[in-house]
């Protein structure tokens, strides 16, 4: 939905990626926009640099579920979310 996705986005850099970047899990991400012609809304993927699988194992066991929730709460009904989970093969 497009009117919600200032707010989200704002949110996202101010709070939410930081908060997933102090947890010390991840080395680095990117917040990317799709292109595509979706007239009802904005698409963006984030994606999270881990060192190790042991690190992403630890990252979803102590901290995943709660900043989940938060996103989830704040944004109830106006996004649609996924995970995926991927390998680097070739930097």
């Amino acid at each position: 939905m497009k009117e919600h996705s200032d707010e989200w986005l704002q949110w996202m850099r101010e709070y939410h990626i930081p908060d997933v970047m102090g947890t010390g899990f991840f080395e680095s991400y990117q917040l990317n926009k799709i292109l595509n012609d979706d007239p009802d809304g904005l698409t963006y993927a984030i994606q999270y640099i881990c060192p190790n699988m042991q690190a992403f194992q630890d990252y979803q066991n102590i901290f995943a579920k709660a900043l989940q929730k938060d996103h989830t709460e704040r944004f109830k009904d106006k996004y649609v979310a996924f995970r995926t989970l991927m390998e680097v093969i070739e930097p």
